[in-house]
């Protein structure tokens, strides 16, 4: 009899392996072709555009592992149905139902998501511990199975049964009885009691850590602790055991218990889950029509590089910037001036070296052009908005006054004659000056003249001058944050001490850095506060500066308040307005050709 009992429990647990094989397969086919809703800031990258292959947004943090899991259970599992004797043999251990679970909660979890299987760690005597840190002191972390809603929501999926958490009462109750057959014993021959002063299990043990992590680890850009999830995907507190008998009360107390501390919490497995529809199409932002320019598209719109006729092949382009014996003598005299030092075959190995590194990215920015015009795209983008003629290009006073020391040093003549053309008042002469020796006709963007800012910064006066529009979450933010960064003050570029004082006056002093971030120059941050003050797209080549101001960015304002409002602006056309648009870098290169003359 009890041989036929426990037949039937083996056939029993393998059809319920069966199941559990279907149900992840299924859900891991869904896991396959999920694509994230990953939003996107009102950013444009002329880079990305033009790829043949556009860089893929970056995945969800934990998403493979948990795709490699589900694939390695399904083949540990498969490979055990499919023997002989699986109906007969013992049932092997699965991760299964909380996998299925755990994809479920990805798939129904409100977007966007922030990462998959993270773990947070709690402070200790006041001192935010960092991941890195806790993990070298050996500090217990918390995991979050999923973390949620631009991490506002945390999930937690736990599939502890009945069975389980009764076996741990039966144990407390052995603790209990042990120290009452204890009681009759004298006060020094007592053994230490374990039993319980406190209701406490695993379950809210696990709920106290959630919530102490949720704590110390705040939404991003608030003192806001995230809302915490604890699905419990097999505590039923109203099962019937196989006797006809009620469970444990204290599984229900338990859950009450939860749900006293703050946790919202869900019993059961989710329903069947279906993969959401492909996200819509993500915005299509445009540029505004008044274009702020920093330092480094003024640089790119004065490059022999970008006016230049195209290469028609990239050998020719490799070979347009082969360092000529005239550069290099020209090189070596100007190092030697600089040094006052006598040159030594070191020095002479170190130019060339030196310049043949110049030399491939010049030809690389080159073969950027070739695929794309900068000129060519900023018409065509341009263009589609209004008449050419309502376009305006604007810039900050520092931004214009580094562009001419920097050209009058290191700019060849007809770089010069544009950068000077530039920023002319004169519109009869000075148009004809900048596309003299380009390969586009006169006149084929609006560029003439470059307007300048009435300070270095907006203030409310310089403000008034402009027409006032209601910003958009994003441009709001990302004014605030340039505000912040300039207010810290700022400092010399490090490296550039000692050639800063140079008495000759050859060297140009290097920008100031943000001490906030050493990677923001000043005259950078400068730029995007303008244009994030006027609700204006700032064109930049500078696409370093400006993955450094959103690491800023968002450590100072939650991402969901950037991506779930409106951030539409600019024009009312209803059309979302691109805060920032980063286009690839054209240095000065005539200078660097090998036809060019010292």
């Amino acid at each position: 009899m009890m041989s036929q009992s426990a037949d039937a429990r083996k056939t029993s647990l393998y059809h319920e392996l069966c199941a559990l094989h279907a149900q992840l397969q299924e859900i891991g086919q869904n896991m396959a072709s999920y694509e994230p809703r990953i939003p996107k800031l009102p950013i444009l990258d002329s880079a990305v555009e033009c790829d043949a292959k556009p860089r893929s947004q970056e995945g969800i943090p934990g998403l493979r592992i948990l795709r490699e899991e589900i694939k390695r259970d399904l083949d540990v599992l498969g490979k055990f149905l499919e023997g002989t004797q699986s109906s007969s043999s013992p049932a092997i251990s699965t991760n299964a139902p909380y996998l299925i679970a755990v994809c479920r909660e990805v798939l129904a979890a409100p977007p966007p998501l922030s990462s998959i299987y993270r773990t947070f760690f709690v402070s200790h005597g006041g001192k935010s511990s960092t991941s890195r840190r806790a993990k070298s002191q050996k500090v217990p972390g918390t995991k979050v199975d999923v973390v949620a809603d631009n991490g506002r929501r945390w999930i937690r999926v736990n599939t502890i049964k009945n069975s389980r958490i009764l076996a741990e009462f039966r144990e407390i109750d052995s603790y209990f009885t042990s120290s009452e057959d204890d009681s009759d014993v004298s006060m020094e021959n007592r053994r230490p009691s374990l039993a319980q002063k406190e209701f406490d299990n695993s379950v809210l043990r696990m709920g106290r850590a959630l919530l102490a992590a949720a704590r110390d680890n705040p939404v991003s850009g608030s003192s806001d602790a995230p809302q915490v999830t604890l699905r419990l995907t097999r505590l039923d507190p109203s099962e019937v055991n196989e006797f006809g008998e009620e469970n444990d009360e204290r599984i229900a107390k338990t859950i009450a218990a939860l749900r006293e501390m703050g946790l919202d919490v869900e019993l059961g497995e989710r329903d069947d889950i279906q993969i959401p529809a492909l996200p819509s199409p993500e915005h299509v932002f445009t540029t505004t029509t008044c274009i702020n320019l920093d330092l480094s598209a003024l640089i790119a719109l004065v490059s022999d590089i970008t006016h230049s006729p195209l290469p028609k092949s990239i050998e020719e382009a490799n070979a347009r910037f082969i360092p000529s014996s005239q550069y290099l003598e020209w090189k070596k005299q100007r190092m030697q001036h600089l040094s006052s030092k006598t040159s030594s075959a070191a020095d002479n190995e170190e130019i060339w070296e030196d310049s043949g590194q110049h030399s491939r990215a010049l030809a690389n920015q080159v073969m950027q052009e070739m695929r794309q015009g900068l000129l060519q795209e900023t018409f065509d983008r341009l263009s589609s908005l209004c008449p050419t003629p309502a376009l305006e290009f604007w810039t900050t006073p520092e931004a214009r006054d580094r562009c001419l020391r920097i050209i009058s040093k290191i700019g060849g003549p007809r770089e010069r004659q544009r950068a000077h053309a530039l920023f002319s008042d004169s519109q009869r002469q000075h148009p004809a000056l900048f596309w003299e020796h380009s390969r586009y006709p006169s006149g084929f963007l609006p560029l003439l003249p470059v307007r300048v800012f009435p300070s270095l910064e907006p203030d409310e006066g310089s403000l008034k001058s402009f027409n006032n529009i209601s910003l958009p979450p994003f441009f709001t933010v990302l004014a605030s944050t340039s505000r912040e960064v300039l207010s810290q003050d700022v400092a010399m570029y490090p490296r550039a001490i000692s050639t800063e004082t140079d008495h000759d006056g050859q060297e140009i002093q290097r920008a100031a850095v943000t001490k906030a971030n050493p990677k923001l120059t000043a005259h950078t941050v400068q730029s995007l506060l303008w244009g994030a003050s006027l609700g204006w797209t700032t064109l930049t080549a500078n696409r370093s500066s400006v993955k450094a101001i959103l690491k800023e960015l968002k450590t100072s304002a939650p991402l969901s308040f950037l991506h779930d409002q409106d951030s539409s602006g600019g024009l009312d056309t209803g059309k979302k307005k691109a805060a920032i648009w980063i286009v690839d870098p054209r240095s000065l290169a005539e200078g660097m050709r090998s036809d060019y003359n010292y």
